[in-house]
């Protein structure tokens, strides 16, 4: 019998002895809880299969994924070469003379992003003494060779968030110089990893009809592979504050990346629109980068008074501006999901949000919809509800109703216990 057959008859026995209970793996490559969708989804999916009663552990890459105690992290040593403490730091010689290290160092050098790819190297290398303690591994999107490796051996399933060839087509398209559209497509040169990766594997977990229409066309695999699981919402953080007021004028957006993929130029072109006829404050969480492309056109519309960003804060504070807008704003040119919008409806401030991809899944009739990468449109929407206040205000009663209603991390746990099941069948059947 083969190590692959040895390994998978071992986690079956262990499933079936185990009541129903599971034992679940679950990989990260870039585990930020606090922003960013992969972080978020590995804390909270991680939080509601441990409270459905199945054991979980992780393989966390960096940050700190901050994870409840009750829930094991292996944290793979590396570079932590984007640490934004020191980022793009110079590795030591006794730290390149570790040949995974060197690889990982000449990738970032040449302008790459070599983390999926190394981190499913040192995945493995872990996973390779392990397999017995698992049923199911998870991936969260690295869907690097490494993963390929490991599903020989025992169940494995990923969750593709969104295809990053959408990101990379975006990108491309926002400059105009050959080497930065060069740059961009080293930048992104892991996804042919990705594509050759998610076609190996029986079952894709993905958090939208629009995404999985978007990833079975950018990857060439059949719907029928596809689990389609939405994202939950952290209810219990992510709720109103009747006790503070809403300020009048006052627009957040949850995003303050340089990445075209996001919108935030468009939105800030709305807002220096809507600021020649009205008072307006912007509030950006996040921190951009010092002289990045945000921060110059920031400076180019003349509207650095109007915004404010609050750099890193913790969820207490997250909600509470949350409570105090009038308007949250999601500009995103596309997003596989959108749980920026789905946690302001949370929080019943009323939504504006592009059609961008799975937005208007998230959004339904509870928000108001425009066309993406259109800040005219964004500047009548939001205007309409500033003067609005009672339709602002139905609004956001409808986004959390229907938040309660299709989206908690309960429902989403549930759904997916079911995908790790078909995918140990699958495993077993080879």
């Amino acid at each position: 019998m083969t190590g692959r057959g040895v390994a998978g008859m071992r986690a079956y026995q262990m499933t079936g002895d185990n009541d129903g209970r599971l034992k679940i793996c679950l990989l990260s490559y870039r585990s930020n809880p606090h922003c960013g969708g992969q972080g978020v989804y590995l804390k909270n999916l991680s939080r509601a299969l441990k409270d459905i009663g199945h054991q979980v552990e992780v393989i966390s890459g960096p940050p700190d994924p901050c994870l409840d105690d009750d829930i094991p992290v292996h944290r793979l040593p590396c570079l932590d070469l984007y640490n934004p403490a020191d980022p793009f730091r110079v590795p030591t010689l006794r730290e390149l003379s570790n040949p995974i290290n060197l690889i990982e160092w000449l990738g970032v050098s040449t302008m790459g992003f070599p983390e999926p790819f190394i981190f499913g190297i040192r995945a493995y290398r872990f996973m390779r003494n392990n397999f017995d303690k698992y049923d199911i591994v998870h991936d969260n999107q690295s869907l690097s060779y490494g993963i390929w490796i490991i599903s020989k051996f025992i169940p494995t399933t990923a969750t593709i968030h969104h295809p990053i060839t959408v990101d990379r087509k975006i990108a491309v398209r926002s400059v105009s110089a050959a080497w930065k559209r060069m740059k961009h497509m080293r930048w992104y040169s892991f996804v042919g990893m990705q594509k050759r990766v998610a076609r190996t594997l029986s079952k894709i977990i993905t958090v939208s009809n629009s995404a999985r229409e978007d990833i079975c066309k950018a990857f060439k695999i059949p719907k029928s592979k596809f689990r389609i699981i939405p994202n939950g919402i952290n209810t219990g953080i992510f709720c109103p504050r009747p006790e503070i007021n809403r300020e009048k004028n006052r627009v957040i957006v949850t995003n303050s990346a340089d990445i075209a993929l996001k919108g935030l130029y468009y939105l800030l072109e709305a807002i220096a629109e809507i600021s020649k006829n009205r008072d307006i404050k912007l509030i950006v969480i996040g921190k951009p980068k010092k002289n990045g492309g945000i921060v110059k056109r920031v400076r180019e519309l003349g509207i650095g008074k109007l915004i404010t960003f609050t750099g890193r804060i913790g969820e207490q504070e997250f909600v509470d501006q949350y409570a105090r807008a009038s308007v949250a704003v999601i500009p995103s040119v596309y997003e596989g999901f959108g749980l920026p919008a789905g946690e302001a409806m949370a929080c019943a401030v009323p939504v504006v949000s592009t059609t961008g991809g799975a937005l208007p899944e998230v959004v339904g009739d509870a928000g108001v919809l425009v066309p993406p990468a259109d800040p005219a449109a964004l500047a009548r929407a939001i205007t309409a509800l500033l003067d609005n206040p009672e339709h602002a205000e139905a609004l956001g009663k409808a986004g959390y109703n229907r938040v309660q209603k299709n989206f908690t991390w309960k429902k989403a746990a549930q759904k997916t216990v079911e995908a790790y099941k078909e995918a140990i069948r699958d495993h077993r059947r080879f």
